[in-house]
């Protein structure tokens, strides 16, 4: 019998896991969880016999896809998919895919919510900032990148968008100010909020020459992945720019020098935690194996990234 597997150290919320089962199991599949595991080769074993695996942050490495025997699917319930190793997957005949928009709106409410909170000075009872009528870049457009635009403008702000791989017009037709390069992005808005993905070109790409760039009262805000910061400007940035402040869903690795020197200038989440919503949860899960029943039955193959 066909068998898919959920394997998650952080698991999905119960309600979740049983929307999944009902997905899986109405399709004549055989169902199996694999949750707070103590290591990869707890999830090699159980991947072993397992022709379909949804994941969240687990790592689907070379080795756990190759002891898939009889794989064929691996969805990551989540947009980003630098956790699967996707030259391997494609080695192996795996498909992989992601399910994107379905964390967007969390991730979105935890971008504004961290600019507030430092924009009141995070809440230190001293008198902060508004946001009305300030400038926020947003650096990349897609599901997120739009959802963090409509709420900015819903305070005030006005709303600046930098993607080349979307047309001027439709970023401006859902009220954004398209700019033409990153850099202008960054010279005019007091806060960027970053959505671009990890990858051979972005890896590093927010350094000090575009960091530098920023107004008076830089805000950056990083709900994406730490790999795209270069740390060492970003460090340089913090000593040359007292105005300078990084808000991030995941703390840098110099997070605990940012922490013993900048007070007051950070807040890093105590883990990445822009998907942890009952609802994205639900939604993430659902749309999983909606996408492996819809592969195995149909072919589909919308949301393959390999």
């Amino acid at each position: 019998m066909t068998k898919v597997l959920v394997a998650t150290v952080k698991p999905f919320a119960p309600v979740a896991v049983d929307n999944i089962r009902e997905i899986v199991t109405k399709a004549g599949y055989a169902f199996e969880v694999l949750e707070k595991y103590g290591s990869q080769d707890d999830f090699k074993n159980a991947i072993s016999d397992a022709d379909a695996v949804i994941i969240r942050s687990d790592k689907a490495t070379k080795e756990v896809i190759e002891a898939g025997k009889n794989l064929k699917i691996i969805v990551r319930a989540g947009a980003g998919y630098d956790n699967i190793d996707l030259e391997a997957a494609t080695a192996n005949n795996v498909v992989a895919m992601n399910t994107p928009g379905q964390n967007s709106n969390a991730v979105a409410e935890l971008a504004l919510g961290m600019i507030v909170f430092q924009a009141r000075n995070q809440f230190n009872g001293t008198a902060g900032t508004e946001l009305k009528g300030k400038k926020i870049g947003i650096h990349a457009y897609g599901h997120v990148g739009q959802l963090v635009g409509k709420i900015a403008m819903g305070f005030g702000m006005e709303v600046y968008a930098f993607d080349p791989f979307i047309p001027k017009e439709k970023i401006e037709s859902m009220g954004a100010k398209a700019v033409d390069t990153v850099e202008e992005l960054y010279s005019n808005c007091q806060y960027i909020s970053l959505h671009i993905p990890a990858n051979e070109k972005t890896k590093n790409s927010i350094n000090s020459g575009l960091l530098s760039l920023m107004p008076e009262g830089a805000t950056l805000v990083n709900t994406a992945r730490k790999e795209v910061i270069d740390e060492e400007s970003l460090l340089t940035i913090f000593e040359e720019r007292p105005d300078f402040n990084y808000l991030s869903d995941i703390a840098p690795d110099c997070k605990d020098e940012i922490a013993e020197k900048y007070e007051g200038r950070f807040f890093f989440t105590p883990k990445k935690m822009g998907a942890q919503t009952a609802e994205a949860n639900i939604n993430a899960g659902i749309a999983a194996a909606t996408q492996i029943v819809g592969f195995l039955e149909k072919g589909d193959t919308r949301f393959k990234v390999n």
